[in-house]
């Protein structure tokens, strides 16, 4: 047996490197300002980050634009970018250790988590990408003899890609696929409160022979950095996940700016729906908890409205309840922890907000709802879970963003689908029945992006990922992506 990692020795030897990179090198911000960065895991400061602003991302995007306008990447073939792409995926892997502790002392999750399914959920969806580029073909239109109509894909351009703090890495890594693969360059922004296992990855991504200039990484602030990104006149487009009021600012940005295609990955408030008929209570019990709290509930699709039929409501509210303690809030660096620190003491506040609006509006805690090991000086809150949620309270309308689950009971079929469906979220729905009929029957009637059945965490880079309404629109992972990055052309031959 290997000796298990001593991840708190191995932190106190890490070297943080917080500045930009762009046309391959590191880089500082052009003004020479930085922002201190500290852990969540227990506030040590963890370093300076370059502060990213208006001029740091023009100098990337013109390091991006000319390394397209010379073809130096986009022109190379399919197959030859999909080797060096299976090169930076073996990269990330190598440097997996490294990239899962910069990972964890960043944002907070466990760090065996961020070792087993974020590093290996980024090589894998750069490695896949790079795998498919020379697998996609293009089409002829079916025309008369006198024509020949080609209709062929080819690389927007510039992509900015702006990401969030809950899965830096996999999110990143959603974007850079299809981009890179395509043959676009890209600039990427990576959330202030996470920045830095982003550059750590761009650095990879040039010993692995990606050419200079085609992957660059400035961080910076939202409203600062992240602005200049969306408004910038020579980005051809903006792949960005995150809250749905940034989103809205995006397509603001784009209007304002060169009409760059936009693509928001945005919130959820996923529904979990569980029927009187589906036998296995405890395992849908169990499923729920597991997924609810991964991650400290900073997940998008965290399924956070669990619909339960009332005749086996109170039998469901028991074990979840039992399960909760389960994921006790622990040291991030043990190796052993189900449940990690909250992003940043703003993100704890917003958290035990939420669950004061709770106890205020009427639901039943029935375990957790408090803040956790403030004597480490991190930002941790207990697994909670309310029960007697109403439909319309704060806790089921609202996206939380950590470790709160809201348990509200039907009496029907048509008033569950309707209860899921009233959200301005359809990100993703889980129904839970023994029917063959009624699984078949909820998912369709679910305006959601993906509905899952008797499961809920299965997932894959081969399925698309993406929501309806106030969720966003286009979608991340499998082939469906190369859409967002991609243009279409037609090439109209006459034929004499």
């Amino acid at each position: 047996m290997s000796t298990p990692i001593n991840w708190t020795e191995r932190a106190t030897s890490l070297q943080f490197d917080g500045r930009a990179v762009i046309n391959g090198q590191r880089v500082a911000a052009l003004d020479g300002q930085t922002f201190a960065k500290h852990s969540p895991v227990d506030n040590r400061l963890l370093g300076a980050v370059a502060r990213g602003q208006a001029a740091d991302i023009d100098a990337a995007v013109k390091a991006a634009r000319a390394a397209f306008d010379d073809r130096r990447w986009a022109g190379q073939p399919p197959a030859a970018r999909k080797k060096v792409l299976q090169r930076f995926a073996e990269k990330i892997l190598a440097a997996g250790e490294e990239l899962a502790l910069l990972e964890t002392l960043d944002m907070g999750k466990p760090v065996q988590y961020s070792l087993g399914v974020d590093v290996s959920a980024t090589a894998r969806c750069i490695a896949w990408y790079g795998e498919a580029v020379d697998k996609v073909y293009d089409e002829i239109a079916p025309t008369g003899d006198s024509a020949l109509a080609l209709i062929t894909r080819e690389a927007m351009g510039v992509i900015g890609a702006i990401v969030p703090w809950n899965y830096p890495m996999i999110m990143a890594a959603w974007k850079l696929g299809p981009a890179l693969a395509a043959g676009n360059s890209v600039v990427l922004k990576p959330s202030e409160k996470s920045p830095y296992t982003a550059a750590r990855l761009a650095e990879l991504a040039v010993e692995a022979g990606l050419p200079p200039g085609v992957f660059n990484v400035v961080p910076g602030y939202g409203h600062e950095a992240g602005e200049a990104l969306a408004l910038h006149m020579d980005v051809d487009a903006i792949g960005f996940t995150g809250s749905t009021r940034v989103g809205r600012r995006m397509l603001d940005y784009a209007g304002r700016s060169n009409l760059k295609r936009v693509y928001n990955e945005l919130g959820g408030k996923s529904a979990f729906l569980v029927f009187e008929d589906f036998k296995d209570i405890a395992r849908a019990a169990q499923t729920v908890a597991g997924s609810m709290f991964f991650n400290q509930g900073e997940s998008c699709n965290a399924p956070s409205r669990v619909l339960v039929h009332d005749s086996v409501a109170d039998e469901f509210v028991k074990l979840v309840a039992t399960e909760a303690p389960k994921y006790a809030a622990g040291d991030p660096l043990s190796g052993k922890a189900e449940l990690g620190a909250l992003v940043d003491e703003t993100q704890m506040r917003t958290v035990l907000g939420y669950i004061d609006a709770g106890n205020t509006e009427g639901a039943r805690c029935v375990a957790g709802g408090r803040q956790a090991r403030s004597e480490t000086g991190g930002y941790y809150v207990e697994p909670t879970v309310f029960d007697g949620v109403t439909n319309d309270m704060k806790i089921a309308r609202e996206e939380i963003f950590g470790p709160v689950m809201s348990i509200i009971r039907f009496k029907t079929e048509a008033e569950a689908v309707a209860m899921a469906n009233a959200s301005s979220y359809g990100l993703q729905a889980s129904v839970w029945s023994d029917s063959l009929n009624r699984a078949h029957r909820v998912s369709r009637a679910l305006r959601a992006g993906t509905v899952h059945v008797n499961q809920y965490d299965e997932d894959d880079i081969t399925v698309p990922f993406g929501g309806y309404k106030q969720s966003g629109n286009g979608r991340d992972k499998s082939l469906h992506a190369f859409d967002k990055y991609t243009e279409l052309k037609t090439t109209w031959i006459r034929l004499d």
